[in-house]
Parts: structure tokens; C-alpha cells; sequence
């Protein structure tokens, strides 16, 4: 079984319905997951948008492709 991915960033939006991830793999790439979660269903956040297949070399690169395909991303992160 492969080891689970080790979050090291996570944006979420102000409402707190959505986040996503940047998390760093066994091997060393990088990875991102967009998530959702409804306030009123308790069992937590689900992934929404399957990029989590995607490979990076730096976590600077996993995150500058999330702002490219995640429309709120910029906004959450205060970036104009």
C-alpha cells in the first residue's frame, strides 16, 4: 500500500466549502487535489476536481497550475 501523501498547503475559501491541497508524495514530486465540503454533512471534505494524478517537481509548480484551473484560488489567496 502506498504511503498516503503528506499535505503541505491548504487554501481554503472564506465560506470554508472548498479547499485545496498541495501535498508532497513518497517519492519526492508534488501533487494538488481541489476539495469540497457541505457545512451541514459532517463526514468531511471530498475531492471534486481529480488533479490529484498530476505530477510536479517543486510545490511551486503544483501551485502555480491549481491558480491556472481554479477559479477561486487567486482570491483566496489575495493575489490580484
Amino acid at each position: 500500500m502506498p504511503a498516503k501523501p503528506k499535505v503541505i498547503r491548504s487554501i481554503e475559501t472564506r465560506e470554508l466549502d472548498l479547499c485545496v491541497d498541495i501535498f508532497l508524495r513518497a517519492d519526492g514530486t508534488y501533487g494538488f487535489e481541489q476539495y469540497r465540503r457541505d457545512v451541514e454533512d459532517r463526514r468531511g471534505w471530498f475531492p471534486v476536481s481529480h488533479y490529484q494524478d498530476q505530477v510536479f517537481a517543486t510545490d511551486t509548480l503544483a501551485l502555480a497550475t491549481a491558480r491556472k484551473v481554479i477559479n477561486w484560488l487567486d482570491k483566496s489567496l489575495n493575489i490580484t
